[in-house]
């Protein structure tokens, strides 16, 4: 089932962690021959298998010696160690990059991977995969050299705008403006890369993945517009179907990590402010932050014991 919601309004971007060290439930203890699917596979090759771009800052991209990193890799990671501490024994988080969103869903139906992080939700998708509860909250705008365009759909009508094919921002603007020139690419990369060449007028696309990679290109006086996203969604890990006991896991895990970002914990604030927080490519204040992990952490019991101090939601 699908947890992320599709929202016009304005947009943030992800953001959060902890480590407050709980007890497992006795059902998540000792894995059992119940646990099946994606339990079994981990318990069995000692790894837990990650997919994703290798080139989407903030949330996945990978390092000089071919690691992840990104905050999709943090909650990945936290998820990794708490499917260990299920399991009882150590699990490894292992990468592999995939740059075809549309594959992350087929190799996750194909049992070929268990884990892809940052993904917003699709009814085409929820057809052959699970969502886990959100991670983070982005939005559609639109990026363009600062002053050429305002940001409203009035004004892209006749504009050349690159868009992900297929993507959220593909749809959303031919729905918007259907007299804009659409220029499909298969990545945001690409995309990105005519902008800077100036074979478009401007992009459509996730907002905090715009943010990531202009600052990884080192793209100057590029804007992005308006100030309130087009459409603002939440995003997600997606895992396997029908394999309820792996996600509960992820669910926990990232429950820990916005709770313990919330908590104030030291450990978790530094790797969630590292690619969301001051200083970053979103450059999040600490109170958006909080802001964006108080509404997502509403649906859900707190976890206990709480530290001392912490007010209870």
């Amino acid at each position: 089932m699908g947890v992320g919601t599709c929202r016009s309004g304005p947009g943030l971007a992800l953001a959060a962690a902890l480590t407050v060290v709980v007890a497992l439930p006795a059902a998540a203890q000792s894995p059992g021959p119940q646990s099946g699917g994606v339990l079994e596979q981990v318990a069995r090759s000692g790894q837990l298998r990650l997919i994703g771009p290798a080139d989407s800052p903030p949330m996945l991209q990978v390092d000089a010696q071919g690691q992840a990193q990104g905050y999709g890799a943090v909650v990945a990671q936290r998820i990794a160690a708490l499917v260990g501490q299920a399991l009882g024994k150590p699990v490894r988080l292992v990468y592999e990059a995939v740059s075809d969103t549309e594959q992350l869903s087929q190799r996750l139906g194909e049992g070929k991977a268990e884990l892809a992080c940052g993904l917003p939700f699709t009814w085409a998708r929820d057809e052959v995969v699970d969502f886990t509860m959100p991670i983070g909250v982005s939005g559609l705008r639109l990026l363009a050299p600062a002053g050429r365009l305002d940001g409203s759909p009035a004004g892209l009508a006749g504009r050349r705008i690159g868009v992900v094919r297929d993507s959220l921002g593909d749809t959303q603007l031919r729905g918007m403006q259907p007299q804009a020139k659409v220029q499909p690419y298969g990545d945001l990369v690409a995309a990105i890369k005519a902008l800077a060449a100036r074979q478009l007028d401007g992009v459509i696309a996730d907002s905090a993945l715009m943010a990531g990679l202009v600052r990884a290109q080192g793209l100057k006086g590029m804007v992005q517009t308006p100030e309130q996203p087009y459409l603002r969604y939440a995003v997600a890990c997606a895992v396997p179907e029908h394999n309820s006991r792996f996600r509960n896991l992820a669910n926990r895990a990232i429950v820990q990590l916005q709770q313990g970002y919330l908590n104030g914990n030291p450990s978790d604030v530094a790797a969630v402010n590292r690619w969301l927080g001051p200083g970053s490519a979103l450059n999040l204040s600490a109170d958006q932050i909080h802001g964006v992990f108080d509404v997502l952490l509403l649906g859900v019991e707190p976890l206990r014991p709480l530290p001392s101090g912490a007010a209870a939601r």
